[in-house]
């Protein structure tokens, strides 16, 4: 149960988002509605062997992160070199590339919140952060060579296990910044981002934490890419800028994303006697599952009884901002808005979807956007849903259906609530969403610091 009198505040954030160089550039680029989504030349080189060929991707150069190749494979990374001296190679050993984004991460967040060596490696100190794949270009070489190949187990390298495991990030993390709490990774898919901000809430709020470093990561992979193209959930057909366009008509598919987003916590009080600059207060965290026993639909029930745990907190939500989930995908996108509407309203709050200038980030993605909400509370505006030219004038098939109990309107009628360019307005309370495949949904609201 929470503590009595026990809050939460976000005391620091560092991000790793295509095409942007830091939080500063990523904030700018936000408001102004710039797309971060590229043509992917190293997907693109498979020709007629893949549907989509846009993504945003991060190359590890673009984070003075320098592969080393070595005699396992001319593909195969054996280890990085960080140009800018912020991991030591100890530690570059053990990590794949989202790894260490998750340290640099961390690193970056610490100095933020100001926090002394002391406080760090403390027990007072969790580590919750996670993945929602990866792992997939160190396992696909060191597989093949055995395999295939015929090769020993050694050829692989000594640190194949390390690299892949799906508690990789936070084990980096915890090893890199010593600290003696909690280290967790929470995995749920597309919620992960969020799902693990919300735990590590949770620690704190609990009085099982004093602070936490938490988020999500999703490393460049091009076998993540892949396998999502090979589901035939992508989006083609569109310029790359074009190409995520969240209820639009046109939609047709997410654009495949990676990055990292990286959040420190710390008790409010606390953050509070030492002066810290607080950049948000989180309301509250309730996450759930659909319970209808599809692994990919989204469901108007399951979203309806997330709102319904969110504001059964004891906080109270009102938001001037929802930060959806939003992926360009045909059902999902319309459902959640509609899931906002019947809980909302029509007016009095805005939608904001930022992947539609960065594509969906998978396991980053709730932490990105999370950070995303937090750039909006910052600076009094709500960023744009880019490409979002022509909405349905028509009821959607499903709303057509004898069991569809929401609203009974057609998407155009929403419009004003979905901003093409950024708004300027007061923004006291943003409540961001994100859900996964297996009906994991996560909803958490955060507020300004008053």
């Amino acid at each position: 149960m929470p503590v009595q009198g026990r809050k939460v505040a976000v005391v620091g954030m560092s991000i790793v988002a295509p095409t942007c160089k830091n939080l500063d550039d990523f904030s700018s680029k936000l408001f102004a509605g710039e797309s971060m989504i590229r043509l992917w030349d190293k997907a693109a080189a498979y020709g007629k062997q893949v549907r989509s060929t846009v993504a945003g991707f991060v190359n590890p150069e673009d984070t003075d992160l320098e592969p080393i190749y070595g005699g396992v494979s001319a593909e195969y990374p054996e280890t990085y070199i960080d140009n800018k001296g912020r991991i030591p190679d100890i530690n570059l050993a053990t990590a794949d590339l989202g790894s260490i984004w998750a340290m640099i991460g961390a690193k970056e967040s610490i100095e933020m919140a100001g926090w002394t060596p002391a406080e760090v490696q403390s027990e007072g100190t969790g580590v919750v952060i996670g993945s929602g794949g990866g792992g997939n270009e160190i396992s696909r070489i060191a597989w093949h060579g055995f395999f295939k190949e015929g090769k020993k187990t050694r050829y692989a390298g000594s640190h194949t296990v390390d690299r892949a495991m799906g508690y990789r990030e936070a084990a980096n993390v915890s090893c890199f910044i010593k600290n003696r709490g909690a280290c967790e990774a929470i995995v749920s898919a597309c919620a992960t981002g969020l799902g693990n901000i919300g735990y590590a809430y949770r620690l704190i709020k609990f009085g099982l934490q004093d602070r936490a470093i938490t988020g999500g990561i999703e490393g460049t992979a091009l076998e993540t890419f892949i396998g999502f193209d090979a589901m035939q959930v992508l989006s083609k057909g569109f310029s790359p800028e074009q190409s995520s366009r969240p209820f639009d008509l046109h939609r047709n598919g997410f654009v495949c994303s990676f990055g990292s987003g990286v959040i420190a916590l710390e008790e409010y009080e606390m953050a509070k006697a030492r002066g810290a600059k607080i950049y948000g207060v989180i309301d509250e965290y309730f996450n759930n599952s659909d319970g209808d026993g599809d692994m990919f639909a989204p469901s108007f029930a399951g979203q309806q009884r997330l709102w319904a745990g969110l504001s059964a907190g004891g906080a109270r939500i009102k938001p001037d901002v929802v930060k959806v989930h939003g992926t360009s995908t045909p059902v999902g996108d319309i459902i959640e808005l509609l899931s906002v509407a019947e809980v909302l309203g029509e007016s009095g709050y805005h939608v904001s979807a930022p992947k539609s200038q960065f594509g969906h980030m998978l396991g980053a993605a709730g932490s990105v956007e999370f950070i995303a909400a937090l750039q909006m509370l910052d600076k009094q505006k709500v960023s744009p849903c880019v490409n979002s030219d022509t909405l349905n004038t028509e009821l959607e098939f499903f709303q057509l259906k004898d069991n569809w109990k929401g609203p009974m309107k057609p998407v155009a009628e929403y419009r004003h609530l979905i901003p093409q360019q950024a708004v300027e307005k007061e923004i006291n309370q943003i409540v961001c969403l994100n859900y996964g495949f297996g009906g994991t949904n996560s909803a958490l609201a955060v507020s300004r610091d008053v």
